[in-house]
């Protein structure tokens, strides 16, 4: 990617459109969509006259689960810019790392300072002017909290632009990176691991012989490899997904469903 692409325009819009992260949801991959339409002028400028399938790879990658407070998201909008903006297309994995490597720190940091100091302090003090039949106070509930979150949106995206150029053309820069790209797969695994022994649910009901004496084979499974059915499902299912890239998803769901209560019916599973 050519230096100096991005300019202080493609930023600005880049800033108002941010003003509508809220606005698309889901709970599969929370705020993807909208960050997506958020970078779509920097993507759109960066990818102007490249291949068509970088461009569509340009947005597949930020289409990735992403959740974070959304008054600091523009910082991470900024630094994701200037990251994309440097790298090569063989290095664009470092872009999506540290995009999510700073989702969570922020999202912590925004939730104490802002939504559980700022927004209460606002609140308040506009509570106490309607209280008394005075119609400034959400007025002025409202005029508060924008006052500190419009800068904070404004002064973030150019802010966090003008640092990841930083992180990137400093000596130390690439190391950085290399680490928070290496710390982001690593905890990408373990969240990954974690997730399927929590909510991956797959018992089997089978025992042989009766009473005291019964041998449940879900306990003898456990013995040798806890989780191991929940493992072998969700393998199955990631196979299927990358065999049908991604198509017929909606198929396997039911299709799952459909297994389940047969097999739960029959006293297979539990």
């Amino acid at each position: 990617m050519a230096e100096n692409k991005i300019t202080k325009k493609d930023l600005n819009k880049m800033f108002w459109r941010s003003q509508m992260i809220q606005f698309s949801h889901n709970y599969e991959r929370m705020q993807s969509l909208s960050t997506l339409f958020a970078l779509t002028p920097i993507l759109s400028r960066l990818y102007k006259d490249r291949p068509k399938e970088e461009r569509v790879n340009a947005q597949k990658r930020h289409l990735e689960f992403f959740n974070s407070h959304p008054v600091l998201i523009p910082f991470i909008l900024g630094v994701t810019t200037a990251l994309e903006e440097n790298t090569e297309e063989n290095e664009k994995e470092s872009v999506i790392a540290v995009k999510t490597s700073l989702m969570g720190p922020l999202a912590g940091l925004g939730d104490s300072l802002l939504n559980f100091t700022w927004f209460p302090i606002a609140g308040s003090i506009g509570a106490s002017f309607a209280v008394e039949g005075n119609f400034i106070g959400p007025i002025l509930m409202f005029l508060m909290i924008n006052i500190l979150y419009f800068p904070l949106k404004y002064y973030g995206i150019h802010l966090g632009y003008q640092k990841g150029r930083d992180i990137l053309t400093s000596k130390s820069g690439k190391k950085i990176l290399d680490r928070i790209t290496t710390s982001a797969n690593v905890l990408g695994v373990m969240v990954a691991g974690a997730l399927i022994t929590s909510t991956v649910k797959l018992n089997l009901g089978l025992q042989f012989g009766d009473g005291d004496g019964a041998i449940k084979l879900q306990e003898m499974l456990d013995k040798v490899l806890p989780n191991m059915l929940p493992l072998l499902i969700t393998l199955l299912c990631l196979y299927l997904i990358k065999k049908w890239n991604g198509k017929h998803i909606v198929a396997i769901i039911l299709s799952i469903i459909v297994v389940a209560m047969l097999l739960s019916a029959a006293g297979i599973i539990v």
